[in-house]
């Protein structure tokens, strides 16, 4: 019961202090890109992206008791406890990167979890609230992956704590005013640290950044794991989703890849391909008739070959 309590408090500070920042960094955008006519911001699509804040927010509320609770159990069989408190929050801040970078690829390779985390990429706009845009459910297995942290060690409060921390930075990166590095210092940072121009392609539809750059804070996972990719210079990003949302009410957006998904396990194929539509990468058909965005690359690179 501490523990929650000290993690709720420490959340409370956390957002009392990034609230303010938030507020200057998102007005400023708005006013300078109004200024240049860059129109980054739209009255309807901000809307949208408080209001599935709000939704991700009640949510993580509702279930945040519970969800505590499991960690504490499992926290009661970890396997060893660090004492040395700077090396202790310099590996939860590695490891609980690591964790978010592990859920996030499942998000995207996984069509059941993408239907969750769709909304967060469903807005054509880049911008500081786009940060906001939540994958309104995440909060309800979101728990699953910090499992882990509790059996290495680290306290529920303090695993809450590091997740809103980190998220700040997550939210900053969402921003179209800082370009690509191409000094040095600067590009060493792109090398560790996660740029708004590498999460610019994370956003981005075009089939060549599909997947791309998962991490919240650190890049080296993507690096590791083969799915970083650069901002290509001439190659102007696209946002949203592949096929773009033709409805945009309220239900839709959040509903609509669930929709999608039940129709697809409605159709009449055996047990083993129903299952496949649920955890295949979103695009997965049993007759090709869609594509994922692995196939989709490779038919690029097939037609680019052909064209030389």
């Amino acid at each position: 019961m501490f523990e929650s309590l000290k993690a709720f408090t420490v959340e409370q500070i956390i957002i009392i202090f990034s609230t303010p920042l938030y507020t200057v960094l998102i007005l400023g955008e708005i006013i300078l890109s109004n200024i240049q006519d860059r129109r980054f911001y739209t009255v309807k699509d901000t809307l949208t992206n408080i209001y599935l804040m709000l939704l991700n927010g009640g949510i993580d509320l509702l279930s945040r008791g519970i969800t505590w609770l499991i960690l504490a159990w499992a926290f009661q069989y970890r396997f060893f406890e660090i004492q040395n408190p700077f090396l202790y929050w310099g590996l939860l801040f590695i490891a609980e990167d690591f964790v978010f970078y592990v859920l996030h690829y499942v998000d995207h390779h996984s069509r059941f979890f993408w239907a969750a985390h769709v909304t967060h990429h469903s807005s054509e706009q880049f911008n500081l609230t786009v940060g906001f845009r939540s994958s309104v459910f995440q909060p309800l297995y979101r728990f699953i992956y910090f499992l882990p942290l509790s059996l290495f060690g680290f306290k529920v409060a303090d695993i809450a704590v590091m997740y809103s921390i980190t998220q700040i930075y997550g939210i900053l990166v969402h921003t179209s005013y800082i370009p690509k590095f191409r000094k040095m210092p600067w590009i060493l940072l792109e090398y560790v640290i996660v740029t708004p121009s590498q999460h610019r392609v994370h956003h981005a539809s075009n089939i060549e950044y599909l997947d791309k750059n998962m991490g919240m804070c650190l890049t080296i996972w993507d690096r590791m794991f083969g799915t970083f990719q650069e901002e290509i210079d001439d190659l102007p990003i696209k946002y949203g989703l592949v096929s773009p949302l033709e409805n945009r009410n309220a239900v839709n957006i959040v509903f609509h890849e669930w929709v999608k998904l039940f129709k697809d396990l409605r159709k009449p194929l055996n047990f083993t391909t129903k299952l496949k539509y649920m955890y295949k990468p979103p695009g997965w058909s049993h007759d090709g008739s869609t594509k994922t965005s692995k196939e989709l690359r490779a038919d690029l690179e097939k037609e680019k070959t052909q064209n030389t």
